[in-house]
């Protein structure tokens, strides 16, 4: 049996309902937006490219209004031409199409994506009227802290060795590792990085500069940057990173029952600073990290924390039923900064995830048929589960089994006998 985490016991743990009821609301409520840049194709003049990327991308300007493409504006960056993308419900094949249909356009333009460029994330709060408890954002930063190795090598881009990702100048960890929550409140803590003078307030790994405290400590708005992704062209894998996030969250909330988690207890914690370090430094070439001093082993250990991150996230994975897990074990292993120094391309990476992803059965008529009495209720009141199959079954024209093979590929549904109408049902 694996070591259990420690946590430090507080007065404002959440109860079982009370977490139920947050995981619930904020995976309802929490929409993820992005920041994609990029840089321009060799030897393009701004003034002629930007307004062509207008034009494609449709932006509303408007955070209320979607779009065509879900783009909320068309910017200039230091680094070349930045699309700020609104945030949305996370749902897999709408995002991969969303990404699909702004991203594969621009490959075909010869964007490039240089050491400069970064991908933000923004997990944002919309429609909510009510508070959220502090501790789960606390141990939402916790969680960041004690998994910031795997995560920034599962999100590097870079493509060299020496060089797997940005610089640390724009997405800053000295701070953000240093600063615990059982010794300071959230909002402390957002006070001292607001007023810090090592590292600009809007720097940070994890950016707090837009979270609002209540009187009482807790969160009443909820908005908070994720800076340390290296720049991504690749929309499968800017999915699944959008679950990877949503998942952090919604796992802060399941452990708020047990406490605080104390990161600094864990018998990796000098190591992960010492990781943190060596991948994330102001030291390389051009705009990028300095990782030539990271070793093969050293390497192993990124993966490992990484790992240990998706094993602890294991049972909001099986929640959310979508195929971020299998596409984010690939990149703990085998990150796009490899990809790129295998030299693939980013549409050959693109590919080569979605190659992981297993292909759902295309459904037939009987399947819409068996889905159809099932939700509208055309066969109850049955005495058992093997007589409502043989009722189904004669309806269908196929044997009993046939129907339980065809249920089996409705599993994501969960079909469950339910005693009270004597029939099968969806559970979702």
């Amino acid at each position: 049996m694996q070591s259990a985490p420690v946590f430090h016991k507080r007065e404002d743990c959440l109860t079982v309902s009370d977490a139920r009821y947050y995981q619930d609301l904020l995976y309802r409520t929490v929409k993820i937006g992005t920041e994609l840049e990029f840089a321009l194709p060799k030897g393009v003049l701004r003034e002629d490219f930007q307004p062509r990327i207008e034009e494609f991308m449709e932006p509303s300007r408007d955070m209320n209004r979607l779009g065509r493409l879900g783009v909320f504006n068309v910017i200039k960056e230091h680094c070349g031409v930045e699309v700020l993308i609104i945030g949305r419900h996370p749902h897999w094949d709408s995002l991969v199409e969303q990404y699909s249909q702004i991203i594969l356009p621009l490959l075909k333009m010869n964007v490039r994506m240089r050491p400069t460029c970064g991908f933000h994330f923004h997990l944002l709060q919309v429609g909510l009227s009510e508070d959220i408890p502090e501790i789960i954002l606390a141990n939402l930063w916790n969680m960041f802290r004690l998994f910031a190795p795997g995560l920034k090598f599962l999100t590097s881009g870079g493509e060299t060795r020496e060089g797997l990702c940005r610089r640390r100048q724009h997405n800053a960890h000295q701070e953000f590792i240093t600063l615990c929550p059982s010794r300071f409140t959230m909002s402390e803590i957002r006070e001292h990085l607001a007023k810090s003078m090592a590292v600009p307030e809007h720097q940070n790994f994890f950016n707090l500069e837009h979270v609002l405290f209540a009187g009482n400590g807790a969160i009443n708005n909820l908005h908070i940057e994720l800076r340390f992704p290296d720049g991504d062209l690749c929309p499968v894998s800017i999915t699944a990173k959008t679950f990877l996030f949503l998942t952090m969250l919604l796992k802060a909330v399941e452990i708020s029952k047990f406490g605080l988690l104390a990161v600094e207890s864990d018998p990796q914690w000098e190591h992960i600073r010492v990781l943190l370090d060596a991948i994330s430094n102001n030291d390389g070439k051009l705009a990028s990290s300095d990782t030539s001093a990271i070793t093969d082993k050293m390497l192993d250990d990124y993966r490992e924390n990484g790992r240990r991150l998706l094993k602890f996230l294991k049972s909001i994975f099986l929640i959310l039923d979508n195929p971020s897990e299998v596409i984010l074990k690939d990149m703990v292993e085998k990150p796009i900064s490899m990809h790129r120094i295998s030299g693939r391309k980013w549409d050959e990476i693109n590919s080569d995830l979605a190659d992981l992803i297993t292909p759902l059965r295309n459904l037939d008529e009987t399947d819409h048929e068996l889905i159809k009495i099932i939700e509208l209720g055309l066969v109850t009141d049955k005495h058992n589960e093997d007589t409502w199959f043989e009722h189904v079954a004669r309806h269908l024209s196929l044997s009993s089994a046939k129907i339980q093979k065809r249920l089996q590929f409705l599993s994501s549904r969960d079909p469950e006998w339910n005693a009270e109408t004597g029939s099968i049902v969806f559970l979702r």
